[in-house]
């Protein structure tokens, strides 16, 4: 609700200073686009705490998988 009130502030504001309206249409575009960057950006820091655990799970169960490594292991195609 408060970003809509910005976009009708902005428009309205515009408006009155005297700005044409296709510059006032490629203003809202770049401040959606900004917006929409900023929330992104906001967006992942909320998320990385999420991401890093994410990261140490899949290390922690890569490292209780390791292969289980075979010391003497008789090979078939030789013969002795």
């Amino acid at each position: 609700m408060l970003e809509l009130l910005f976009v009708l502030g902005f428009f309205v504001m515009l408006t009155v200073t005297g700005v044409s309206l296709l510059r006032i249409l490629l203003a809202l575009v770049v401040a959606t686009a900004v917006m929409f960057l900023g929330g992104m950006v906001a967006l992942m820091f909320k998320l990385l705490p999420w991401l890093l655990l994410a990261v140490v799970v899949a290390w922690v169960i890569k490292a209780l998988k390791k292969p289980k490594i075979v010391k003497y292991q008789r090979d078939s195609r030789w013969r002795y």
